[in-house]
This record gives C-alpha cells, structure tokens and sequence, in this order.
C-alpha cells in the first residue's frame, strides 16, 4: 500500500508514524517542502525570548529518526505542485529545480497554514516579520541578535502578537501593538478582555486598536508603519493577523472546501474523494457544540487528526466527534483561556444565549498567593445547554478550562454542570470553585427568566 503526505509538520508525521505502527508493510513516502519536521511551533516566542536558547531545541523528532527507526522516506525541500487524481500521481519540484512525481494509493494533504501577509506596500521589508514556522522563528531570533532593536511594532494583536509581546519586553525593547479593529479580543466579555488590557498596560505595551493601516516604509534606518490616523516607528515590525489554510491543491484537485477556504473532511479525515484524507491546520473540523462545521487550526487537532488519518489510509475506521476550540496563551502575568462558542457566535447559529460574569479567588480564603480569576459562562437559555467559557486570571485559568471542555463534549446543561464533584483543597482553589459559582449563577439567571 502506497501512502503519500503532503506535509512533515504534526498532522503529517502524526499520520505517517500511525500507519507504519498500522501496516509495518505500507510505502509511506512524506514530501515536505522545507527542513522541519516534527517541532514544537507554540514554544516559539518563548525560544525567542531567551537568546541562550537555540531554536533547535524545539525540533521533536528529525527527518533521519523517521527514516531510521520507523522507514518512513521523508523527502525534504520537495514542493508538490499538483494532484493527479484520477492517475493516482501527485508531482512537484524539488528547490534544486529538479522534477519528480509518485504515485499514491492514499494520499494525505497535511499542507497546513500560512501567515497571511496584507497586500499592502512595505509588507515584505527587511525586518517585517511574520512567526509561523520554525525557519520563521530562526529569522527572528537572529535578526534580534543582529540588530539594536529598542523599539517593536506588533501589527495585529491575536494570541502569537500577545505571547510575543511579553517576549520581547523580556528582552528590553519596547512594544507597540496596531490593529484596524476597535477592540482587543473581540471575542471575549468585556470585562475580561479588560483585564487583559489592563496588564498590557501595566507593563508598558502601547495599544492602538482602530488603527487603519495603509503601507510600511524603511526611513532613516528604522521602519515607520503608517496608518490613516498616525505613524508608529520602530526597529523591528512583527506581523500576526491571522493564518489561511494551503488549500490550493485541494482547489486544483476539484476537492471540495470548508470554511475560510479549509479543505473539507469528515469525521475519519477523508476530503469528497475517497482515496485523498486532510489532517491539520490545512482542513476544517466538525463543532462539538454547534454540530456544524469550522476551521479552528489547533496543535492538538492536527496531532489527532493525523493519527485518524493514517489509522483510515492503512483500513481502520476510526472517527472524530470534533473540536470545542479549546485555547489558551500567557499574557506577561495572566492565564486567558476559552472553551466553546461565544454569545455572538452563538447568536449566529440560533442558540438564544445568557452570560454571567463573576469574579473569584484561585485559592482558598486566607491561603497565601491566591489571585483574582475572572470567569465568563454562557448557557442557552431555551435548552439550558452550556455553550462555552472564557476566564482570565493570575493564575489557575489554564487548566480549569478542560473541565468546561469536557463538559462540552459531553453535551452537559449548565444544571448539570454545576453539579459537578471539582476537587478542592486551599492551594488550588475556594471549595466553591469559580467555575461552579459562574455555573450556579448561570442557573439561577436561566431560571430566573425561564421561569
């Protein structure tokens, strides 16, 4: 059996280790069209906050290991350009400029994502940066050790540009974050994402949200990104409004897509030709909560969804139920994490949504340490169906999340919830914990207007 992949990052690695661990016997070819594989992306902007670090130590597993122990042929620097589907082929061209092609019984896209760079003038300067990749992560990390950086300009102002800005001001240089949007984390309750403004500020960070950005110019040794309402100058420019899925061949092949142009699977990784599975941050997911379908590009979702993969290329019939879009990230001092879906989004697929925010202790009263956690819970109010949770806090937000995630998989009501048996002792929490007080207050607003 003749096993090809697009892709050596973990969705891809997942799939191919699954199916030599399925079928000892299977041919599994991987094509990745730069040097990486199998590392560690989320560790990046930590990496890149400690210059003693070398980016390397990210890297899980090298191309030889793969070879090696588990004989699968990882070929690098080799870029597939097209699918032949109905010949069974996908051909491409190595970066020495040399042709090949290979012929697949299975074929896994695990192309992934890429950082999308605005088509504006002055977006690909030297020193105009974007942090997807671990080669990404390398060109930063020297282009900070080549150069007097003092001041940073952050355009965009999501989880990476959040994670990075607490990195380099762990390096001393200054940070401006730019955005054309009106608010910081939309998405979120006011009240929390408040919070998060509230320590940005704290240490320093300048934020200009509504700023509407026009082109990036390279001026008297520094970079100057100019904006309708004003210019911001700095050393460095990092650019992080978002990832789009490298879907094209997906597109050239006739497969048909998900949301935000996501190549389009079911729940065993399979895409509308049989023969072809997507795995990763290049194909969409099923919502645990909303039962439709989404594009969430998660580590988690591309291991899982990998290991899927490769189960089903070599016959099995494994199947995933779907996402929660369980995150978190670090802010300088604070934990922010969500589960599920928000009440706009709720809105948006006809659930008819009730939030409550509470505020809360991390620890017990009077136990040393406890700090300030922030807790925002939504309920439908026709079914009482808990729809998802957001929670800011000093500390002891990032693992209290799962159990909201869990408790959406399971499909639990906020009654339910709120009589769940959550472990307590003083160094980890109240006895009420802030999840079960926001899930009690949800209640007795559900009751109070379903009476």
């Amino acid at each position: 059996m003749r096993f090809v992949i697009v892709g050596g990052d973990a969705a891809g690695m997942s799939a191919a280790s699954r199916a030599k661990r399925r079928m000892p016997s299977a041919e599994v070819t991987v094509f990745e069209q730069g040097y990486d594989v199998s590392y560690s992306a989320c560790g990046m902007p930590y990496s890149i906050a400690d210059p003693e670090r070398s980016m390397q130590e990210l890297v899980v597993r090298e191309a030889r290991a793969f070879r090696e122990k588990q004989g699968v042929n990882v070929q690098l620097g080799c870029r597939v350009e097209g699918i032949d589907p109905g010949k069974g082929l996908v051909y491409g061209v190595t970066q020495d400029g040399e042709s090949f092609e290979r012929s697949y019984d299975k074929l896994l896209l695990a192309t992934g994502a890429s950082a999308i760079r605005p088509e504006l003038p002055g977006f690909d300067l030297p020193g105009v940066e974007v942090l997807k990749s671990l080669e990404h992560g390398r060109r930063i990390k020297d282009y900070l050790a080549r150069n007097r950086v003092r001041r940073a300009i952050l355009v965009g102002m999501g989880y990476i540009n959040l994670e990075m800005a607490e990195s380099l001001r762990t390096l001393g240089i200054d940070v401006a974050m730019v955005k054309p949007g009106p608010e910081l984390l939309p998405w979120m309750d006011r009240s929390l994402a408040g919070r998060v403004q509230e320590e940005l500020d704290q240490n320093g960070i300048e934020l200009y949200p509504g700023w509407r950005i026009q082109r990036i110019e390279s001026r008297a040794e520094r970079l100057h990104v100019l904006c309708e309402e004003g210019a911001l100058s700095g050393d460095f420019v990092l650019v992080g409004v978002g990832v789009q899925p490298n879907s094209q061949l997906a597109v050239d092949a006739g497969l048909e897509l998900g949301p935000e142009g996501s190549i389009a699977a079911d729940r065993t990784m399979r895409t509308s030709d049989p023969n072809i599975f997507a795995a990763g941050d290049c194909a969409d997911a099923y919502h645990v909560v909303t039962g439709g379908k989404t594009f969430i590009p998660l580590a988690l979702r591309a291991n899982r969804s990998g290991w899927a993969a490769g189960d089903n290329a070599c016959g099995g019939d494994v199947r995933l139920d779907g996402v929660a879009g369980t995150s978190v990230f670090r802010v300088l001092g604070l934990e922010v994490a969500a589960t599920g879906i928000s009440a706009e989004q709720a809105r948006e697929h006809g659930f008819d949504p009730a939030g409550v925010s509470i505020q809360s202790r991390s620890r017990a009263h009077g136990h040393p340490g406890s700090r300030t956690i922030r807790v925002f819970l939504t309920g439908d109010r026709r079914s009482g169906r808990l729809l998802g949770a957001q929670m800011v806090g000093g500390e002891g937000a990032a693992h209290r999340i799962n159990a909201v995630a869990v408790a959406l998989h399971a499909g639990m009501d906020v009654e339910a919830f709120s009589q769940t048996d959550l472990a307590y002792a003083p160094p980890f929490g109240p006895v009420w914990d802030p999840l079960l007080t926001a899930a009690r207050q949800l209640l007795k607003k559900l009751e109070q207007e379903n009476p």
